[in-house]
């Protein structure tokens, strides 16, 4: 009697070793400070901040007629927008001040640079009208403008708007605003030796306005 050959059984597989526990374990978090948390929303009360803020405000209560002021004297049409441009660009250049306590002067370098940029703006859109605005002297100034320069003499002030930009700005720096030299230097962007010029220049045109309309 043949006996019956039995096919082996089919074996499942044999499953891998199975990995070690830490093969699986969620990887170590990173320290803090190698990916620091953005806040949702800005800091409230950066110190950076407050001390810009307080400084400008405190430069504002200070020096903003007296700023103002100047651009009047030096012959800025629109003196109220040049002081505020002034005090927009100290603002944001607040943090790169290399001294806090050199912000007046700032201020006041800032004020002759954008009259005088507005001046030249002018001079050269009145070349290109047909048909140009009247001279300073016959338009109607602001009420602020008015008060201001109530207790100067017109006709000098008048004389003084006759006079080159340097020399009119090295006069109003000099005998209006008591600089000294290196300070009207500093303001004008020139040397001092250029400022003992104009103010010399400024002073013999100025007679010399002043005497003719005698």
């Amino acid at each position: 009697m043949r006996r019956r050959q039995r096919t082996p059984a089919t074996l499942p597989p044999v499953p891998p070793p199975a990995a070690p526990a830490e093969a699986y374990a969620p990887a170590p978090a990173a320290p803090a400070e190698a990916y620091p948390a953005e806040p949702l929303t800005p800091a409230v009360g950066d110190p950076a901040d407050l001390e810009r803020e307080a400084g400008v405000a405190r430069l504002f209560e200070l020096h903003y007629s007296s700023m103002l002021r100047l651009a009047v004297l030096l012959g800025a049409d629109d003196p109220e927008n040049v002081v505020a441009e002034a005090y927009y660009q100290i603002y944001r250049r607040w943090r790169r001040l290399k001294d806090v306590a050199a912000a007046e002067a700032y201020l006041r370098s800032t004020v002759c640079n954008l009259t005088r940029m507005r001046i030249r703006h002018l001079q050269v859109a009145r070349r290109h009208e047909e048909n140009p605005p009247a001279p300073p002297d016959e338009t109607v100034a602001s009420a602020e403008n008015t008060a201001l320069l109530r207790d100067d003499q017109r006709v000098l002030i008048d004389a003084l708007q006759q006079l080159p930009v340097r020399q009119r700005e090295a006069l109003v720096l000099r005998h209006w605003l008591g600089l000294k030299e290196s300070e009207i230097a500093a303001a004008m962007g020139i040397s001092c030796g250029s400022v003992k010029t104009h103010t010399a220049r400024g002073i013999a045109a100025l007679t010399q306005v002043m005497e003719a309309r005698r």
